[in-house]
């Protein structure tokens, strides 16, 4: 309850000039990120990042939220009206989506999208706010062996829910725990894997490896693309919408019902709570059960609004669902998660099952920050400039790519002052394209990065504590109890066979 408090108490800080101007700014960019077809909000995160630094850790969090919030809902903006998804969580939206569209309904579409995100992106805040203290107290009953275990879960996770291409995401991880055993021993006072070479004593920076993986290499799979969307952007431009047709009808809402929205959520926060799984599962699995559950599956896929409501609630709650491990655990949920807890480690605020009760004052603002951004710009922005966000797609790409390419080129060389952090920011760009071109998902690469260190320190703990015995991973219950969930994962996720409506998870 006094969580709650804060809360609401530090919500006083968007009545701050500038603090509002940062949230609002972050909303924007977020949403036109989203929207355009090949960006996404995580790359909006990533050029960001370096802004952190001039201001104070309220804000930057601040403005990290509005973004996150941004870019789930700003998806379904190319989704409906070109059948584009500008994020891997709107993709099935764009099955209703854009039949609407064709039948001259894409502003109800949009205004369906946007009353979904609300609704998704509020219960999930509110869940938030709500069970986070709680989830922290419980993790301070995790010790040594079971952080290690919850950590090689999260792992087993990230690499299982890219059903189809788990080798490559099993490779793509083992890379990334492979860059993190670069420089200094983590209990030890020797260098690895340095050959020699001095500016790898303090291993790769997290910015350049964020940088290189999202905005390097989205610039250079952008460039190598083949796709002509001129035909996509001239079929865009012809759509003219009003305002006043942005607003559902009551009977529409009705017909959906409340508990289409509410199930659709809390599939979406408990999607979000498991690392990796991401917003475009969330929206997938909801999606699948408003189809289940319906009494005309026959009408999904041909301009059902209620496809809209689930798969927009779904993956706006995960935003607050992915917060949690994030905060209580310093595992992201996702990839903008992952970015986020940048934010909060150059800041110098370590994520831990203490943050909650020795810097809640930092985190409160963060997290009224997004029930705000859900409640009220999601429908203010839609309002506002609705009839405009079809003309982001008309933005000439060369243009637009050269100014990304220039910004986190500069911006990896400002976060560390460093000509070697900023070239390796392009080897990663170029690691993580070629990763991408054959299939492999980067995120896993990324999260092995970020978990590695972890990883290696508790399980070195752990057998140090033990003599060397491993099978004190088994006798200490709280890690037994990781080990156990990590196999009833990997036995319904990949040795018993999904149904063909599961096995077809869009990859994130």
């Amino acid at each position: 309850m006094d969580f709650i408090l804060l809360v609401i108490s530090s919500s006083t800080l968007l009545l701050d000039p500038l603090n509002l101007t940062y949230v609002v700014m972050g909303f924007v960019i977020g949403t036109i990120f989203a929207a355009i077809p090949g960006l996404t909000a995580t790359l909006a995160m990533a050029l960001l990042l370096p802004v952190t630094y001039t201001l104070s850790v309220e804000t930057a969090l601040m403005a990290s939220a509005s973004i996150y919030m941004a870019g789930m809902c700003g998806g379904s903006i190319t989704a409906v009206t070109i059948n584009i998804p500008g994020a891997p969580s709107s993709m099935m939206t764009a099955l209703d989506g854009y039949p609407m569209q064709q039948k001259g309904k894409g502003a109800l579409a949009l205004g369906h999208a946007a009353l979904g995100s609300m609704f998704g992106g509020a219960l999930g805040a509110l869940l938030l706010i709500a069970v986070a203290p709680f989830v922290a107290e419980v993790s301070l009953l995790v010790k040594t062996t079971g952080k290690f275990s919850l950590l090689a879960f999260a792992i087993v996770v990230v690499v299982i829910a890219q059903r189809g291409r788990i080798p490559q995401a099993g490779l793509a991880a083992c890379i990334g725990l492979m860059l993190a055993t670069i420089g200094l021993d983590a209990m030890e006072p020797i260098t690895r894997f340095t050959y020699g070479y001095s500016n790898l004593t303090a291993g790769i920076d997290l910015m350049p490896v964020i940088i290189g993986t999202f905005a390097i290499a989205e610039v250079l799979i952008q460039a190598s693309s083949t796709n002509d969307i001129a035909a996509a952007t001239a079929a865009a431009e012809k759509v003219r919408i009003r305002r006043r047709d942005f607003l559902p009808p009551l009977s529409e809402i009705r017909k959906i019902g409340f508990v289409c929205y509410l199930k659709s959520s809390l599939i979406g926060y408990f999607v979000g709570t498991l690392p990796g799984a991401g917003g475009s599962m969330g929206s997938f699995l909801a999606y699948t059960e408003a189809v289940r559950t319906s009494s005309e599956p026959e009408t999904f896929g041909k301009g059902n609004p209620k496809g809209i409501a689930a798969s927009e609630s779904a993956n706006n709650a995960v935003c607050g669902g992915a917060m949690v491990p994030m905060l209580t655990f310093g595992i992201p949920g996702d990839p903008i998660t992952a970015i986020m807890l940048g934010v909060l480690v150059i800041n110098g605020i370590q994520p831990g099952p203490q943050l909650m009760s020795d810097q809640a004052g930092l985190i409160a603002p963060m997290l009224a920050t997004l029930l705000f951004s859900a409640v009220v710009l999601i429908p203010l922005t839609l309002y506002l400039i609705g009839p405009y966000f079809i003309r982001i797609v008309s933005v000439r790409k060369d243009v637009l790519y050269a100014v990304i390419t220039i910004l986190a080129v500069v911006g990896s060389y400002v976060s560390t002052y460093s000509t070697f952090q900023m070239f390796m920011a392009l080897g990663m760009g170029v690691l993580a394209f070629h990763l991408r071109r054959n299939g492999f998902p980067v995120i896993t690469m990324l999260l092995g990065y970020i978990l590695g260190p972890n990883l290696e320190e508790f399980l070195r703990r752990s057998l140090a504590l033990s003599n060397g015995d491993p099978t004190t991973f088994l006798t200490n219950p709280d890690s037994l109890f990781f080990v156990l969930l990590t196999l009833v994962f990997i036995y319904f996720l990949v040795i018993k066979k999904p149904g063909k409506k599961l096995a077809a998870v869009p990859p994130n």
